[in-house]
């Protein structure tokens, strides 16, 4: 893999002013990946993690030690995020399942199959302040291409909770043609879920019993430039980045394009940090990307422990 480098001039544009570093430069940290996805910080060790799909590995880098496995083969391991124990969540295409490593290196499966039916591909996975999983559940995995080719049991492409009191896998919404990124608003009010075939955002109110209603189209994503609507977080003032055609697609709050970052390669995913989340870290093709930010990004828990960048035990 090869070391730091920066990536030509680039230039935020006028609609990301007060966002983006006025002297920024989008820098390429390490590249010669096959299909980069799923990057979550974790805070307490400043350290990154991130799964190639195709090369079959969990990687971690931090600024100090560098680049180094978590877990191979990782299952062609997509989304990742971190839950309030520090625990990494993981949505496996190749197993059709979400796992978990504990601090100690211990992994487990905690959702595989629904009403008897192996789940599709977890894709794209969130947690809220309640430990409650909420996950995408398209048909990628299932195609030679991103996953293990291999007939699709359900005969929906959902999105689910997993209640962290009884385990129970809920079906949120079975109505998207490709479910993708996820994330819920600042107060968690609102869950955001974009649709890569269709390109565009839909937004939903979150129930008192966690699951969602009142879905609409929020904001577009298309364009012609290659990309699709992909990973999405929000930022600490709410702004919402979601890949797309191009790069990553900034909205404001009420779902107005503010403007697009550009990047070199097919931006899948994004996620920030460093000590004050002001670094952006974006999951492009083959490689890692910084961009230096004003605005932090908004993390609703900081995991403290947990198994950062140490090997997993599985």
């Amino acid at each position: 893999m090869s070391n730091s480098m920066a990536v030509p001039a680039w230039n935020p544009g006028s609609g990301l002013i007060g966002l983006v570093e006025p002297a920024a430069a989008l820098e390429r940290l390490v590249s010669g990946f096959q299909f980069l996805e799923g990057p979550a910080w974790h805070a307490g060790r400043q350290s990154l993690v991130f799964s190639d799909i195709i090369g079959d590995v969990i990687y971690c880098w931090n600024e100090t030690a560098g680049l180094s496995v978590f877990r191979s083969p990782s299952h062609m391991a997509n989304g990742n995020t971190w839950d309030r124990e520090g625990r990494l969540l993981s949505c496996e295409h190749a197993t059709s399942r979400v796992c978990r490593t504990d601090a100690d290196g211990r992994y487990e499966v905690v959702a595989s199959h629904y009403g008897g039916r192996e789940l599709n591909s977890p894709n794209d996975i969130v947690v809220r302040r309640d430990n409650s999983i909420y996950f995408t559940d398209p048909n990628s995995g299932r195609g030679a291409k991103y996953g293990l080719a291999r007939k699709q049991e359900l005969d929906f492409q959902g999105v689910f909770r997993l209640d962290p009191a009884t385990g129970q896998l809920i079906l949120l919404a079975d109505d998207f043609s490709k479910p993708n990124g996820v994330c819920f608003s600042r107060d968690e009010s609102l869950l955001y879920i974009n649709d890569s075939d269709r390109q565009h955002i839909r937004v939903f109110v979150v129930q008192s019993d966690g699951t969602i209603a009142n879905g609409r189209i929020w904001a577009e994503t298309g364009g012609a430039e290659p990309g699709v609507a992909d990973g999405m977080k929000i930022d600490s003032q709410g702004n919402l980045y979601c890949c797309g055609s191009g790069g990553i697609h900034v909205f404001d709050s009420d779902g107005r394009r503010r403007d697009i970052i550009r990047t070199p390669e097919v931006a899948a995913n994004l996620a920030w940090g460093g000590v004050t989340l002001t670094d952006l870290f974006i999951t492009a093709r083959t490689s890692i990307y910084r961009l230096r930010m004003q605005v932090p990004g908004h993390s609703p828990f900081t995991p403290a422990g947990g198994s950062g960048c140490r090997k997993s035990g599985e």
